[in-house]
């Protein structure tokens, strides 16, 4: 009995995992045309179930810690010709107010709401290195330099806030929470551009396959030894 309970446990951590890496992996896939999305990856310690015969041997493993890491590689500049559209190159985040609060972003694909503030895709307001909200003159034209300051009619109005850390945490749609004390950035803002995604689609999908195939090798050994069960109490039966 407890080595069947130790089977069972096995494979069901193990069809968890390979759930958990698909939904990982779906997400990347999905945001692999959101500007500034970063790649999160699925980090695990664990070890092979010995003695397993077969091609899916290299795909079982016994799960025995896991953790999710966020990919800060810089992703492809792209550019647009849009002087609201704002990349970093270097590493960096726009600071931006939510309603839980100030989140963090690689996204600059920024508009001007018609009360004249300068918000993201999402309606949520820009900061500036003021914590406060900035607000632009539609009718002028905008310059934006590579330290974040913003222009209009030959004056300074604001200055974005752009913060670093060296880990964050995903919260979704493009959105990070900062963990531990915001660090130096010298990250450099190009007016005009846009980062693309550092997911490499190609990857994700090969990923995605592995993923897949994982979760039904552990769902098809979780039916063989429920069969295997119900074939035993028969026997114990006769």
């Amino acid at each position: 009995m407890a080595t069947t309970l130790q089977t069972l446990y096995i494979l069901a951590s193990g069809g968890e995992r390979a759930l958990e890496q698909l939904n990982i992996t779906a997400n990347n896939l999905a945001n692999v045309n959101t500007p500034g999305f970063k790649k999160v990856i699925e980090e695990e310690m664990s070890q092979h179930i010995p003695d397993y015969p077969g091609d899916a041997y290299n795909l079982l493993i016994f799960p025995r810690f896991k953790t999710t890491h966020i990919v800060l590689s810089q992703g492809a500049l792209r550019q647009t010709g849009n002087p609201l559209d704002l990349a970093l190159k270097g590493s960096g985040f726009f600071a931006v107010m939510t309603k839980g609060g100030e989140v963090y972003t690689r996204n600059g694909h920024f508009f001007i709401n018609p009360d004249g503030m300068l918000v993201d895709s999402k309606g949520n307001p820009v900061l500036d290195i003021t914590d406060r909200e900035i607000y632009l003159n539609p009718d002028l034209d905008i310059t934006i330099n590579e330290d974040g300051e913003i222009y209009q009619g030959g004056e300074k109005v604001a200055v974005l806030k752009i913060v670093d850390f060296q880990k964050v945490k995903a919260l979704g749609k493009g959105y990070y929470a900062g963990i531990g004390t915001p660090q130096p950035t010298e990250a450099s803002v190009l007016q005009g551009y846009l980062e693309d995604s550092n997911v490499n689609p190609l990857e994700e999908l090969v990923n995605l396959i592995n993923a897949q195939r994982r979760f039904e090798i552990y769902g098809n050994l979780l039916k063989a030894l429920d069969a295997l069960n119900e074939r035993s109490n028969e026997i114990g039966k006769v």
